[in-house]
């Protein structure tokens, strides 16, 4: 397994996804088998229904080489299927429902933890325990005894629990409501929050230290074009607030609402039906940079973008809108388009906005009271909008105990 290990951290090292420093050193030295000593594989096709999944089981001789490649292929790792237990489950086919807990990317993963800057002693919040990988890093990196894992799923807790005190962790593990944090160990020098959300916590800003620091996906309607937040403390106890566009962000937490592209859909964009036919000597706004896009999804919220073509095509599933460009020549574009919505204008209006404004990289994010909004230039050329109010959410809250005394995680 330790070969297993390099050999991951190898891979995300060529691609330029891992550096040199302590979650390196956390990531070769962690067994991921004792985190997820179970896992899903997929047995379906991506549009396929019933979905159908196996599990995966370490204790079973004839998964484990299936099961250390998933472990170890630095993907997604499927762990929790329609909120099942964790813990004595035995290995047997799913059909239908849907997966509710992953471990994400340990591309994705290992860079927001480089952007946490983890320090020993630091006291940390985790929200959205999943596998509790992040949990175990912070663990290695900080000292077990200032670390708090949260999740709204009890049985995520409880087998993260179990399995951090494989590990000889005594983290404290928590079931509960993200949003509101956890306020008995407050305030943290680090919190990070493992799923996106439409704005920001109130308490992962309360609960921030004098020269702490934040960080939580944020997303608009669209899976499309994610943002980061990045908050932080100042040592006199101001909060700045930026919101980069990245590539790669956690999927939508609890309540979240999440569109796609059905292959039904995407199969008529591709065909053209029903579509009509324009020119332009104007081209599509380029994917870089992202936060042109990241505009867009927030004040032309509901279109998805599918990546699989070599050219634009967008989509917008509530109403069947879509639309595609492609060049037919020099300085020429041949748009295709469909449904109530003008998408072609809609993006080349905000295109304008976001240059009036600069062309920002990120943006400034605002914290005022109960309110937060995004803002990029100044005056007349301002392109600023709000982050909507959350849902609230009716889950209890409670602490685990403490684990035993810590064992030889090798």
């Amino acid at each position: 397994m330790a070969a297993a290990r390099a050999a991951m951290v190898a891979r995300l090292e060529d691609n330029g996804d891992l550096r040199p420093g302590p979650v390196r050193q956390a990531l070769l030295a962690l067994p991921r088998e004792v985190l997820m000593p179970q896992a899903f594989v997929r047995r379906s096709q991506p549009d396929q229904t019933p979905p159908h999944w196996d599990l995966l089981d370490w204790s079973t001789p004839e998964d484990r080489q299936e099961l250390l490649a998933v472990l170890y292929s630095g993907q997604s790792v499927l762990i929790q299927h329609d909120g099942e237990p964790l813990l004595g489950r035995m290995p047997a086919p799913r059909s239908g429902g849907r997966i509710t807990s992953m471990s994400s990317t340990v591309a994705m993963t290992a860079d927001l933890l480089h952007q946490l800057d983890l320090q020993p002693g630091h006291r940390v919040l985790d929200i959205g325990t999943g596998a509790a990988v992040t949990a175990a890093i912070a663990c290695w990196i900080c000292g077990d005894g200032g670390v708090v894992t949260l999740d709204r799923g009890q049985h995520v807790t409880d087998a993260a629990h179990a399995r951090l005190a494989a590990l000889g962790y005594r983290a404290t593990t928590v079931t509960g409501d993200g949003e509101a944090g956890w306020p008995r160990r407050a305030p943290y020098d680090r919190l990070f929050m493992s799923y996106a959300v439409q704005r920001v916590a109130t308490a992962c800003v309360e609960q921030l230290a004098p020269g702490g620091r934040a960080l939580a996906t944020l997303r608009g309607t669209s899976p499309s074009w994610p943002g980061l937040a990045v908050i932080t403390r100042t040592p006199r106890g101001q909060v700045v607030g930026e919101l980069q566009a990245v590539a790669f962000g956690h999927c939508p937490g609890h309540g979240l609402p999440r569109i796609f592209l059905s292959k039904a859909f995407r199969d008529r964009i591709i065909s053209g039906a029903g579509g009509h036919v324009l020119h332009s000597r104007q081209a599509p706004p380029a994917d870089q940079p992202r936060a042109l896009w990241l505009a867009v999804d927030h004040l032309r919220p509901g279109l998805v973008r599918t990546w699989v073509a070599d050219h634009l095509m967008i989509g917008a599933p509530a109403c069947g809108s879509w639309l595609t460009a492609r060049p037919d020549g020099p300085g020429g574009w041949t748009l295709t388009a469909c449904g109530p919505r003008d998408i072609w204008n809609e993006i080349q209006t905000i295109a304008a906005r976001w240059r009036a404004a600069g062309s920002p990289h990120s943006y400034r994010l605002h914290f005022a009271d109960d309110d937060q909004w995004v803002s990029a230039g100044s005056g007349s050329r301002e392109l600023a909008w709000p982050l909507p109010q959350p849902q609230p959410l009716d889950t209890g809250t409670q602490e685990n105990p403490a684990c035993p005394s810590p064992v030889s995680p090798d």
